[in-house]
């Protein structure tokens, strides 16, 4: 019975000593500021720990760093730091949807995707300080939050950062968790380009689209129609360029499947930055029926 209890007294504190979180400022001026939690895992001394960024979903109007807070904790007990960034929400009060503006949905991803570099950066230049490896980091998402790890990954950063140039040249994310996102122009997604993705997304999604689609399935005469490459778009086109990508499709699913992989599915993210970090080379589908789904529409594999 004693060494039961100690057990137990051993497992509580190593949970707490995984579960250390600091909230960090990356980004202030005098009309803005912007902060990220940082889950710490306990960790050896010397020993240089992957970090994952992570950007919550909301339309770019709302949401909060700390929804995924589980997350957070799971990746730290298992050996990695998770940075969850709050980010401007530019959308806060306009149209993100068909009666919005094309352009102002184009500056609410840059911006978003400016702050996620802003975080990336600070992480970069402090590293030493949190024990951090920078050749280490992968970026992650939820439908919006998705979108800016697309962009960030992709967008030339000298080009589209709305902010000082201060991430090291030539700097490059270690791999792409999202879920339900899309990027504007699938051709941003070269050869050169690619790097390891894990996503995950419904068949049926009418907010982001699947494949290739419009945002909020706007008709082409509206004045917020947006052009935007899904999961499944990106995943035909990184087994083009053969190239490292799994994909979990949920047949008939909508958009409530956006959250899967930092909920239900947080091994398979553990499986994948472990199989990136270790070298392997893996190309998958994982077809999974929708059990609030609307028919598998034009999909053979969901028949």
């Amino acid at each position: 019975m004693k060494k039961i209890l100690l057990l137990f007294i051993v497992l509580i504190f190593n949970n707490i000593q995984a579960q250390e979180v600091k909230t960090l400022t990356y980004f202030q001026n005098d009309t803005l500021k912007l902060d990220l939690d940082l889950y710490m895992p306990k960790k050896k001394a010397g020993e240089k720990i992957p970090l994952i960024m992570f950007a919550f979903g909301g339309g770019f109007s709302g949401g909060e760093r700390t929804s995924e807070k589980d997350f957070g904790k799971f990746m730290a007990q298992n050996g990695y730091a998770v940075a969850s960034i709050s980010y401007s929400l530019y959308m806060k009060g306009k149209d993100f949807g068909c009666k919005g503006t094309l352009t102002e949905k184009i500056k609410a991803i840059q911006i978003g995707v400016s702050d996620m570099w802003q975080a990336t950066a600070f992480l970069v230049e402090n590293a030493d300080k949190y024990n951090l490896d920078t050749s280490k980091i992968f970026i992650s998402g939820i439908s919006a939050g998705a979108e800016i790890g697309f962009h960030a990954s992709f967008w030339d950063y000298k080009l589209m950062n709305l902010y000082k140039s201060n991430l090291p040249e030539n700097f490059t994310y270690k791999g792409f968790i999202g879920g339900s996102g899309a990027i504007q122009d699938i051709n941003l997604i070269t050869k050169e380009k690619a790097i390891p993705m894990l996503l995950a997304h419904g068949s049926n999604d009418d907010t982001v689209p699947y494949a290739a689609g419009s945002h909020r399935s706007c008709p082409t005469n509206a004045s917020g129609w947006l052009i935007l490459f899904g999961s499944y778009s990106v995943y035909n086109q990184m087994r083009d360029l053969h190239k490292d990508i799994e994909l979990i499709t949920f047949c008939g699913g909508g958009h409530e499947f956006s959250g899967y992989l930092f909920h239900d599915g947080q091994q398979y993210v553990l499986d994948f930055v472990n199989d990136v970090l270790k070298g392997k080379k893996f190309e998958s589908h994982l077809i999974q029926h929708s059990k609030k789904g609307k028919g598998s529409g034009k999909y053979s594999f969901c028949e």
